[in-house]
């Protein structure tokens, strides 16, 4: 099993985490309404390289740009660690490892740029426009699109195999239904959080009075959409995860994912309904994500597994011997 060397893998997982911790500032910002403290500003703080007498919420928008270029510079440094990898030993590992990472860095970069144009075009703190939802969505899937860069690159430097979709159409449409599931519970979280953010309420009653009158927002009547969808999803995952280790019974890195998947969807689920019941506390919102954060870097490691050469042929292996 190919791998590469013991300080590149430990960077790789070093990369990912902190990229997940740059994820729930991002949440701690946006729920501190502190989206605003730099004002329309980029790359500046309010017309300054560093705030010289910043208010509270500009301390905490300027630590998260700084937090964000640490992160270009972590996975620069990635990048070009895996480069010389590349260059060195000239392996089909090293190879796929270095485009993965190029994926990363690539993300990192459109996750600035999302970043920007929130900031630039004022859809940041209380301010509602009509693009603001979308802006929301695009800037959740990018920043899943990062994670799963950086997942997949840890994984394959620690030795996981190659990527291969010459699988049967069921684990395909398993897989297919799982990622739809999770892009779309995830893109409606970010609309359900929109709507607590700019139309908050004083008690869980009054925010179901707001979700089903006729005279609330937009975004308010479609902030219900979440935990139905929510649920519905969780136990697909739960039965999905279930399918796979029966699927593949003897790979154990599959087991081990789709364990992993089943038990963070099960804790999501008791998690949000906690959330939702103590009415949404920050503390809790950001806990929400980051499980959500690790329901997805569970799925697409697991999805990885399953796609890999060794676990298609161990599939046909226990095809032939359930024949015989």
């Amino acid at each position: 099993m190919e791998r590469s060397p013991s300080a590149f893998v430990r960077y790789a997982w070093f990369t990912l985490a902190y990229n997940v911790l740059v994820i729930l500032w991002g949440v701690f910002l946006r729920a501190s309404k502190s989206g605003d403290g730099c004002g329309q500003h980029w790359l500046t703080c309010n017309g300054e390289v560093v705030p010289s007498a910043p208010e509270l919420k500009a301390v905490i928008e300027y630590s998260h740009r700084m937090m964000s270029a640490i992160d270009g510079i972590v996975v620069l440094a990635l990048f070009v660690w895996a480069l010389v990898l590349w260059r060195q030993n000239r392996t089909e590992q090293s190879r796929s490892t270095f485009f993965l990472t190029a994926g990363g860095m690539f993300f990192v970069i459109t996750e600035a740029l999302v970043g920007a144009g929130l900031v630039l075009t004022g859809n940041t703190a209380e301010n509602l426009t009509a693009a603001r939802p979308f802006w929301m969505a695009g800037h959740l899937i990018n920043t899943f699109i990062l994670l799963g860069f950086l997942a997949l690159a840890a994984r394959r430097a620690a030795g996981g195999s190659r990527l291969s979709f010459r699988i049967g159409a069921k684990p395909l449409l398993m897989l297919g239904l799982c990622l739809t599931g999770i892009l779309v519970v995830g893109t409606s979280g970010s609309v359900a959080a929109l709507a607590n953010m700019l139309f908050p309420s004083k008690s869980l009653l009054g925010g179901l009075e707001q979700d089903f009158s006729s005279d609330s927002n937009v975004l308010v009547l479609l902030r219900p959409l979440h935990p139905l969808i929510s649920i519905g999803t969780i136990i697909f995952l739960i039965f999905a995860a279930d399918w796979f280790k029966r699927a593949f019974r003897g790979d154990r890195d599959v087991t081990l994912w789709a364990k992993r998947l089943s038990w963070l969807a099960i804790i999501q689920f008791f998690f949000g309904t906690l959330t939702l019941l103590t009415h949404m506390p920050m503390l809790m919102q950001i806990g929400h994500l980051l499980l959500a954060d690790l329901i997805w870097i569970s799925f697409v490691i697991l999805a990885a597994n399953t796609l890999s050469p060794q676990t298609v042929t161990l599939k046909s292996a226990t095809r032939v011997l359930e024949a015989t």
